[in-house]
């Protein structure tokens, strides 16, 4: 029987998960990217590594939950250093701001409220600084950059995988195929010579370490100007994001968001005012008008975009989604926009 050989454009998050999946269905993968190693030039470089669907659902679509929680399984099953942290979230407010975490709470799901005394318990370096909160204890999160080097590494063993290097997406792109049955373009907001209806939406973090703070799970604090997240990493390291700008541009954060949340990270821990900065860093993430993931299909090119500021979260789903319609033609029609080209 003849092996379906694959060409992936783009090595961030969307492009690996999609490796890894053709790859087990016993396809031969080319991986073409614009750098040989995880760095700072595709998006999900700069993401949080939040997995958490029910959280999202206050400002997200319930498919945005349902991908999610499918991708939680994928994150579990690859997970073989286990540094998938599974210590839920935590969401909590100033006192001037419970209407905003009421809000949140009616549009979320799957969370207990908890109070002074319990976020104390959870969180003891937050203690008497809440008066309520949400607790969603079924919820992860993961450092990206290691979970990228991770799949990447796998990938580089898996004796059906290459890769080539050296590639500026929209060259790879246009790079003719390696004789492919497949082409999966996964290169976000460059796709966007093919894909004219993406917009970009940039966000902005920091990397601080704060020997100071010591925080188990994610913590999104509630603001009217500018929410917050922190994301602990290893060794009191902590990611701190993220602003949503209309904007494509992907040049280093401005000042005024890096007063905003620093300002917000001291406002939820104090002790943030001695942190030391390690990195600034921006991007724009890839999104369509409603803020979902598609798969669009011209030919034998199938585009996996939009995923919005839902990388780590929905790109499993969505590679699985990927190599369905293009292995076994199954079409999941809440995601595959197939009028958008024609076969």
């Amino acid at each position: 029987m003849t092996t379906t050989s694959v060409e992936i454009v783009g090595s961030g998050v969307a492009g690996l998960c999609c490796a890894i999946l053709f790859a087990e269905r016993g396809c031969d993968v080319t991986i073409r990217s614009a750098s040989d190693g995880i760095d700072d030039s595709c998006c999900s470089w700069w993401a949080g590594g939040m997995l958490a669907p029910w959280c999202e659902l206050e400002s997200a679509e319930p498919l945005i939950a349902t991908l999610g929680i499918e991708s939680m399984s994928f994150w579990s099953r690859q997970d073989d250093s286990n540094t998938v942290q599974s210590n839920g979230s935590l969401v909590v407010a100033n006192a001037r701001d419970i209407p905003d975490l009421v809000q949140f709470s009616t549009r979320a799901s799957h969370f207990c409220k908890v109070d002074g005394l319990e976020i104390s318990s959870l969180e003891p370096d937050l203690a008497g600084r809440f008066e309520s909160g949400l607790f969603f204890a079924n919820e992860c999160h993961l450092d990206p950059r290691a979970t990228l080097a991770r799949l990447k590494t796998k990938l580089e063993l898996h004796p059906g995988v290459r890769f080539e290097t050296g590639y500026a997406l929209n060259e790879a792109a246009r790079a003719k195929p390696t004789n492919c049955d497949w082409r999966i373009d996964c290169r976000g907001l460059s796709a966007r010579d093919v894909l004219t209806d993406l917009r970009g939406v940039r966000g902005e973090m920091l990397l601080l370490h704060a020997p100071d703070v010591t925080l188990n799970r994610p913590i999104r604090l509630l603001h009217p100007r500018y929410p917050l997240y922190v994301v602990p990493r290893k060794d009191h390291v902590f990611m701190v994001g993220a602003t949503m700008i209309e904007s494509d541009h992907r040049g280093q954060p401005t000042a005024r968001s890096i007063m905003e949340l620093l300002s917000a990270a001291y406002s939820l821990q104090p002790a943030f005012a001695e942190a030391t900065v390690l990195e600034m860093g921006a991007d724009a993430r890839p999104a369509f008008s409603d803020n979902l993931p598609r798969l669009r299909r011209h030919g034998t090119t199938l585009y996996v975009n939009g995923l919005f500021r839902h990388g780590f979260l929905c790109a499993p789903a969505m590679a699985r989604r990927a190599v369905e319609l293009a292995l076994d033609n199954k079409v999941d029609c809440e995601v595959v926009d197939e009028n958008y080209f024609e076969r």
